[in-house]
């Protein structure tokens, strides 16, 4: 690895060490609102317990997420996000 990026690196884990102690914020945020879960399962038209198994969460966290209990983060996010932009993505990526 050259040297740069390395600098590079590090800052990049100083950053994320800093928005992590809410003391930077983020230079992007997603946000999701719980019908949107609902929305883009029902778009698969799946039940909870399949789209659960899809995206590799329990039922209860989907219900979770459905009624708004609780928030997708992290990578069930960005998966969610791309369920909702192209639905069809999820059974040729998952081989469904």
């Amino acid at each position: 690895m050259k040297k740069n990026d390395f600098q590079e690196l590090l800052a990049s884990i100083d950053q994320a060490r800093e928005i992590h102690k809410r003391k930077l914020k983020p230079g992007r945020t997603f946000k999701f609102n719980p019908a949107a879960v609902k929305r883009i399962r029902e778009k698969l038209n799946v039940s909870q317990s399949e789209f659960a198994y899809m995206i590799g969460v329990s039922v209860n966290t989907l219900q979770n997420w459905e009624q708004g209990r609780r928030k997708p983060e992290g990578p069930a996010l960005a998966l969610l996000k791309i369920a909702d932009t192209n639905p069809k993505i999820i059974f040729t990526a998952l081989h469904i």
